[in-house]
């Protein structure tokens, strides 16, 4: 007590040392997170690129080869009695899935001239900034409501046209479902409209304050994110989500831009007017996304290498889509898988270009045809480009056994149990001959001394990626759940709707 002393407490903490070193795996944990959040914004701009050419090529198709399938499906109908029944079926599945998105496209939009898109403009520029801001923010939401339910019903209209009927009778319950799938696609596509007449208004504010406010609303989504338990699936489904809403931003203000170039007669100065509020409300969404992603990522242990992992399961779903026997279109696996229904915005596109230019004359129709031989070009070399590229990132996540295993799959109206007695068809966990553990939804062969074990998740049952380190039995063995991380996400359904839920 007697050397305690004011002057010897301060020389204590000018001179007092320590050493982080004996503190290495904390520290070392806390660079590695520096890192991963310096690496974020590249991995996961590399998934958006992906994943934005992906919804542009289904977005193309509706354009490009849709009318081609359609024109060949009705051409095969009509001369059908020059080659006799000789088939059971009049059409081929496809080709009736085929001719209904056309008649569906071409109905939609001539039910969208009804709709005055002058009169909506005027109707939301009289109001108020505030209200436009909620109105905004619920559009948002709706619509993420909305293609969650509309590819449903798309499923459920394709699946009723073409499943195998005993009874001519049968065929009348295709009416019904034609119906709520037109008024489903005119409902989204009239939402999608208010959204581009909204973000057209806050274009032409003078101030730019509804612009702001509007921007801001992006923001607002890290506060209700980045706080939140993210899994792996979840994160997955979280950026398919952004990919979608970052490609329909796009397009809407690909719109907005028409509709603006019209009102000024087509001016080119106008269009440098409209080039800085574009480059804000891109640079905005890219900038809330990887602010986002990095602070989930750093709050939930998840390392930079899982984007390339999502990648690699998106390529999966374009590559066993172009298989020959394919269970599903691939617009339509885009649409399960990012929650992105090309049919709605291409009928608002559609109907925006029509009423935007008008065409009068021979070189104004000679015009049109080769802008549509250039939109079958670009199709055609994008899906090139994005088939080489996915065969690529299989290939490097050790994928292509996945694509050729043989598939069982039940006799309609008979339980899958009773086909085979030795498989059994379920969305488990399967062991390998290495030992390692995967999630997977194909039919495996189940050995006496293999029990099987199913996972269980409460809020993603429908989803299958989860983390095998978390949710089964290899959580005694640190090394072991890290080597089958990688391998469990990889085991992605490719019929899942991981981009239609809102968390």
């Amino acid at each position: 007590l007697i050397d305690l002393s004011l002057l010897r407490f301060i020389s204590a903490e000018l001179t007092r040392g320590y050493f982080l070193e004996h503190n290495e795996a904390k520290y070392t944990e806390r660079r590695e997170r520096v890192y991963t959040c310096m690496r974020i914004p590249k991995e996961l701009e590399k998934l958006m690129f992906f994943g934005i050419f992906l919804c542009l090529d289904a977005f193309l198709y509706v354009f490009t080869l849709l009318p081609l399938r359609v024109f060949l499906a009705m051409f095969r109908f009509i001369t059908l009695p020059c080659y006799g029944l000789r088939d059971r079926r009049l059409l081929q599945p496809a080709q009736v899935c085929d001719i209904l998105k056309g008649v569906i496209l071409v109905i939609c939009y001539f039910m969208m001239h009804y709709v005055d898109y002058s009169m909506m403009y005027h109707l939301i520029r009289g109001q108020s900034v505030i209200k436009l801001y909620i109105i905004y923010n619920m559009l948002e939401v709706a619509d993420r409501l909305i293609s969650s339910f509309g590819q449903d019903i798309l499923d459920a209209l394709y699946w009723t046209a073409t499943e195998p009927k005993e009874r001519k009778r049968a065929h009348i319950g295709v009416i019904p479902h034609f119906f709520m799938a037109v008024l489903y696609v005119f409902l989204h596509a009239i939402l999608i409209m208010v959204q581009a007449t909204t973000l057209n208004v806050a274009f032409n504010s003078h101030n730019k304050s509804l612009l702001t406010i509007m921007m801001s609303n992006n923001f607002v989504e890290i506060k209700g994110s980045v706080f939140k338990k993210f899994e792996k699936n979840n994160l997955f489904q979280m950026s398919n989500s952004d990919i979608k809403e970052r490609f329909t931003n796009y397009v809407l203000l690909l719109i907005v831009c028409l509709r603006n170039m019209e009102q000024f007669s087509w001016n080119p100065d106008h269009l440098w007017v409209l080039f800085p509020d574009v480059c804000m409300v891109v640079a905005s969404e890219i900038a809330v996304d990887i602010v986002k992603h990095a602070f989930i990522t750093k709050f939930n242990d998840i390392t930079a290498d899982v984007y390339s992992e999502y990648r690699a399961s998106l390529a999966f779903d374009l590559v066993s889509s172009r298989q020959k026997n394919a269970y599903t279109d691939y617009s339509d696996s885009v649409s399960r898988r990012m929650g992105f229904i090309p049919l709605p915005l291409a009928v608002l596109l559609i109907r925006v270009v029509t009423s935007s230019i008008k065409v009068q004359g021979v070189l104004a129709y000679v015009c049109v045809v080769l802008f549509y031989c250039g939109l079958i070009s670009l199709k055609v070399l994008n899906s090139i480009v994005l088939l080489g590229k996915s065969c690529q990132y299989v290939k490097e996540a050790k994928m292509e056994e996945k694509l050729f295993n043989p598939v069982l799959t039940a006799t309609p109206g008979k339980p899958a149990g009773k086909q085979q007695g030795t498989f059994k068809s379920t969305q488990g966990i399967s062991t390998d001959e290495n030992g390692s553990t995967s999630v997977t939804n194909q039919p495996v062969h189940q050995k006496e001394n293999m029990p099987s074990l199913l996972v269980t998740s409460n809020s993603d049952q429908f989803l299958t990626t989860p983390d095998g380190e978390e949710k089964d039995i290899s959580q005694d063995s640190s090394e072991l759940k890290h080597r089958s991380a990688k391998k469990d996400l990889l085991e992605i359904d490719r019929f899942t709707i991981c981009g239609n839920r809102i968390d």
